[in-house]
């Protein structure tokens, strides 16, 4: 199991990097990996920071999360020799230190400025261009700092994309057990557990999830760092990612990307709830109660795609049984389902 060794949340707790580097022992040199807004954001308080007490720093400023871009990184990495990397920014550019450190067998810190998805604290990565659409193994953060101050500042629609992954463990879950009780798939009793601990609170407390609620957000960074800590004592993904992960994969080949990645897996966690007899309503009225997309239209997305995503979502990864492996519908049988649901009309 890949752990971090420290997490620090609060308010204005950025300027806490230089201690936390101190305690872990590291020093010498250090490479930023950011993008451009993140580095105006934090990146660079985080450079004059680390710059005041003698550490030689290096950034690089990504774009997309492409394999280009990451052997761009792994390139830096090899030049410059660093003791540490630090991550700065949303999902995007800590999956793409996250990957590239673990090629050149380096540890990161991941300093989230989004919530959009639950890679801040995993050890898995999704890079576009690696020929897999889903995430593949890295490493986990040697450490994770999250400014409360700082997060507040990025999109609402990230907030509420993130909301949407971790409502998502739910049917996650459900399509691990299934896995385990039909193909006897490994089984993790505590790590399923503390996935489907994170989607309860979610739920029990979606009222908080509103702007400039500082409680909200910490609920929803502490839940995307323990769903992390999760695929982490797992081994895989398992524990966050089932068939309503598959659901969204599927979109972004189909319809391109025009959500966000938890918007989609919201919606898909609707459509897996609903195959598995399970309390889809819920999982739809805690969306909406946050303000997050429970429909083909308000993701954007033709009615049409929601069907072609659904048929092609088990072939992403044939090896990952989930309910849309066992059922195997048809056409029809899926539109009934996603019109039953309410996501088409």
């Amino acid at each position: 199991m890949q752990l971090p060794r420290e997490v620090i949340v609060g308010r204005g707790i950025l300027n806490r990097i230089p201690e936390l580097l101190n305690r872990l022992n590291i020093t010498g040199t250090a490479l930023i990996i950011a993008g451009k807004i993140s580095y105006e954001i934090a990146g660079e308080r985080v450079r004059d920071l680390l710059s005041k007490t003698g550490i030689s720093v290096d950034t690089v400023l990504v774009n997309k999360v492409t394999t280009k871009e990451v052997l761009m990184v792994e390139k830096q990495i090899e030049n410059w020799k660093p003791s540490i990397i630090l991550a700065v920014g949303g999902g995007t550019k800590i999956d793409a230190a996250k990957l590239s450190s673990s090629c050149q067998g380096i540890p990161f810190i991941s300093i989230p400025t989004t919530l959009s998805h639950d890679g801040i604290a995993s050890p898995l990565a999704s890079v576009k261009g690696s020929g897999k659409p889903y995430s593949i193994m890295a490493q986990a953060p040697l450490a994770i700092i999250a400014d409360i101050d700082i997060i507040a500042q990025s999109p609402w629609h990230s907030v509420i994309s993130g909301c949407g992954d971790v409502i998502s463990k739910y049917t996650a879950v459900k399509d691990w057990w299934l896995a385990h009780s039909e193909r006897e798939e490994y089984y993790g009793e505590y790590a399923a557990s503390l996935a489907l601990m994170s989607t309860k609170l979610m739920i029990e407390k979606a009222s908080l999830i509103k702007p400039e609620n500082n409680e909200g957000l910490r609920l929803l960074l502490e839940a995307l760092i323990s769903c992390g800590v999760a695929m982490s004592i797992a081994g895989s993904s398992r524990p966050c990612s089932g068939s309503e992960h598959l659901f969204s994969h599927a979109l972004d080949i189909i319809d391109a990307p025009r959500a966000m990645h938890g918007e989609q897996c919201g919606v898909g966690s609707i459509l897996s709830a609903y195959l598995h007899n399970a309390n889809w309503k819920r999982i739809r009225n805690t969306l909406k109660k946050i303000g997050a997309p429970t429909t083909a239209k308000e993701l954007g997305i033709e009615d049409e795609n929601i069907i072609k995503a659904l048929e092609m979502a088990p072939k992403i990864r044939p090896e990952r049984y989930t309910i849309l492996h066992k059922l195997n519908l048809n056409h029809k049988e899926y539109e009934k389902a996603s019109k039953k649901t309410g996501i088409i009309e």
